[in-house]
C-alpha cells in the first residue's frame, strides 16, 4: 500500500513540475504594465484560455500533491 502511494506521489510530482515549468511568466511587459490587458477579450476570459486551464490543472495537482505529502508523513500507513 505504502509503495502504491509513493509512486503515486513521484507521478503527481513529475505532473506537477512539467505544469509549472509550461505557464509563462509574470513578468511585467508594457501591456500588463498599463493595465490595458484586463480590458481586453483575453482578460475577461483567463478561465477558458491555455493559460487559464494550466493554472486550474496545476492547483489541482498543487492539492493533490500536499495531500499525498501530508498522508505521507502521517502515521496512518
Amino acid at each position: 500500500m505504502k509503495t502504491a502511494i509513493i509512486v503515486i506521489f513521484l507521478i503527481v510530482s513529475v505532473i506537477l513540475a512539467i505544469m509549472i515549468m509550461m505557464q509563462e511568466g509574470k513578468g511585467g511587459g508594457f501591456i500588463t504594465s498599463n493595465g490595458a490587458q484586463s480590458d481586453s477579450y483575453w482578460g475577461k476570459n483567463k478561465g477558458k484560455t491555455k493559460e487559464g486551464i494550466l493554472r486550474k490543472i496545476t492547483v489541482v495537482f498543487g492539492i493533490a500533491y500536499m495531500m499525498l505529502a501530508l498522508f505521507l508523513s502521517s502515521k496512518f500507513i
